[in-house]
Order: C-alpha cells, then structure tokens, then sequence
C-alpha cells in the first residue's frame, strides 16, 4: 500500500455571536479547520484535523508513495519537520485512521484498549462573569457533565475567583472542578508579563480551598521550581505540557517531576505514538495524563482514542461552552458531532480508524477559496 495523495481542505465556518475566548485578546468570530485527507492506492481514506497545516504542501513530498503503515518513520519524519516548520500531527492521526480501517479496529484498541470511555469534563473557554458562569455550569451539569473547567485571566484575578467561588457554591461540592490560568504559551502578539510566583501562590491557595482538582499552567513553561513550590506550598496538583512541541521537553518535565497532570495534544503538540509514551510514563510515576483537546471533533477523537487506549484520565477534556461554542458548531464538517452521553462520558466510536464521518458537502461549503 502507497500513499498517493494528500489533500488538505481549509475551512471556514462564521460565528454568531462572536466568541470572546479567555485566552486571546480578539473575539473569535470565525471557526476554522483544515481537514486532512490521505489516499492511497489501495482506495482507503484516513482523516485527522487540528492544527491549520499552513505551509505543509512544501513537505508532502516526503510521505507521497510511501507506505501509510510505517507509522514509526513517518512519526521520526515529522519531528524532523516539526523542527523547522508547523505542527502537522493532523498528519499522523490521518494515518493512524488509515491503520485502523485496514486492521478494521478502533485506533484505541490497537493503543492497548484499555477502556471504550472516559468521563468528560465541560471545558469552558469564554470569560463570563460569576454568576453567568455558575448558570452556564448548571446547564453543563443538566447535559450529563460532572466535571468542568474554568478559566481565570490573569489580568482579571479578583473576578476569576470570584468566579470560581459562584460556580462552586452553584453546583455543589460532588462536581469536580479545575482551573487554567493559561500561563504556559501565548497568543501571537502577547508580550504581558505572566504572573509572579508570589500571586500564583496566592491564588492557588485560595483554589485549593475551593476543593479545586487541578490548577493548570500555572507559570511559564520553563519555570519547572515555581511550579513545583505552588504544589508544594498549596497542595494543589498542577497540569501542563498542553502545546509542547518535542518529547525531549515533555520527559524534562516529568523527569523533574514537575507536573501531576500531562496534558500533550495530540494533534497540536507531539503527535499520537509520542503521546502514548508520554502517558505510559506518567503513569510509571503515578500521575495523570489527560490531553489538552481544543480543536474540533476529529482533534477530539484522535486525542480519546490515545487517552482511552492506554487508560488516561480521570477525565478528557471536551470543549463545550454554548452558545458560543458548540458541539455542532465545533463539529461543523463531520455527519454527527462528537458528544457526550446522559451521564457525560465521551465514547469511543466502535467503527474503524478515528471513527468518525465527514460530511463533504460541508466541507465543500465552507472550503475557502
């Protein structure tokens, strides 16, 4: 079998209203997506989406007419470009739904099968205040969810708090709850100064007292001591490594013993194969891994099929906060959106490969150019 195409649709769905995301300072007022689509000489598709792909056509001559189930040199491939270029493990996933669909199983059965679902956690991405987020909190707790994450501005403390405390008291003490101060990478153009050590220590304390489950990115990525002494010093467990881009500083991370919660993306950070080392080592430490997923329905089956093929939890994230962000919305090219059930465990799709159906007049509508 030899790969013989792979096209990349770039895709452009408006939104209405705007979404005010916490951690860009620009309302979002577009969803984009590019869909990757390989073909082989054998007439199998595999599909994956993610990152945006820019760039990519100038290095797809060194997969063309090479066998899609050499997953190992493909992976080594794109570290190679990785290093020099975008984050294309959108790539990698297309392929991993090729594997699948020859093997006819589920990608997660040949990631070990260690589960077929995991509970999701409600990840909010917009900034509302207290008591709009406690209201939107109990919608997420009436649409299955038992846990959800919320997001505190660092130039906004006092209200993400505040926040926190109103969800809190809204939805009780059995729902679980998590917080990111986005800390850990920026937005182009961002050149704030992150919080100290010293506030994010403040903070911590108070989420801790809160009954907070994780804290994630606390500091900056490189500040593996301040991390480490916000644990120490609160208690809390911490979280990170959503959007590193290479294995050497994710096992710095864990050889440092620096987080309780990794969280690689396997579509935005290191690719899938990568992501389940990552994740067999954390639990060799007796920590978490739980990926970051905040792409659209195909990036979020690609990151559950890793997750639940090795056993990853206690929960996978599930980007949700309507009206703005939706299932339907964020799944906009697929036939059905990736949901939870009534009780919010996410599935892992008994088809074979990803799972998942793409809807082409979808794609064709909203394809620019």
């Amino acid at each position: 079998m030899k790969i013989t195409a792979i096209r990349l649709d770039r895709m452009r769905l408006p939104l209405e209203p705007p979404f005010d995301a916490a951690w860009d300072p620009v309302p979002r007022t577009s969803f984009d997506a590019t869909l990757v689509t390989v073909e082989t000489d054998e007439g199998v598709l595999g599909y994956g989406s993610g990152d945006t792909m820019a760039g990519f056509e100038a290095h797809e001559h060194l997969f063309l007419g090479r066998d899609p189930l050499a997953i190992v040199n493909h992976v080594k491939t794109l570290e190679t470009v990785n290093f020099h270029a975008g984050r294309y493990w959108p790539l990698e996933a297309a392929l991993w739904d090729i594997i699948g669909k020859v093997s006819g199983r589920p990608v997660a059965g040949l990631f070990g099968g260690a589960t077929d679902r995991l509970p999701a956690y409600a990840s909010f991405g917009e900034l509302k205040p207290p008591a709009a987020r406690a209201e939107a909190a109990l919608a997420a707790v009436e649409a299955g969810f038992r846990a959800m994450k919320i997001r505190v501005a660092r130039e906004r403390l006092a209200e993400g708090i505040a926040t926190v405390r109103a969800v809190r008291a809204a939805v009780g003490d059995e729902i679980a709850l998590m917080v990111d101060l986005n800390q850990s990478w920026r937005m182009s153009g961002d050149i704030e100064p992150a919080l100290d050590l010293a506030s994010v220590r403040r903070v911590a304390a108070e989420l801790a007292d809160l009954g907070v489950l994780w804290l994630e990115e606390p500091l900056p990525q490189y500040d593996i001591d301040g991390v480490r002494t916000v644990r120490a010093q609160t208690g809390i467990r911490v979280a990170g490594g959503e959007m590193i881009r290479t294995m050497p500083e994710l096992l710095n991370l864990l050889e440092s013993d620096a987080l309780d919660v990794y969280q690689p993306d396997v579509v935005l950070s290191v690719g899938m194969l990568r992501a389940r080392t990552i994740a067999e080592l954390a639990f060799a430490k007796h920590r978490w891994f739980t990926p970051h997923t905040w792409s659209n329905g195909l990036g979020v089956l690609a990151n559950l099929h890793v997750a639940a093929g090795v056993g990853g939890g206690p929960y996978v994230e599930f980007p949700y906060d309507p009206p703005g962000w939706t299932p339907e919305r964020r799944d906009f090219f697929l036939t059905e959106p990736v949901g939870v059930d009534a009780d919010g465990y996410l599935h892992v799709p008994d088809g074979p490969g990803l799972g998942a159906e793409i809807d082409l007049a979808a794609v064709r509508r909203w394809t620019e150019g």
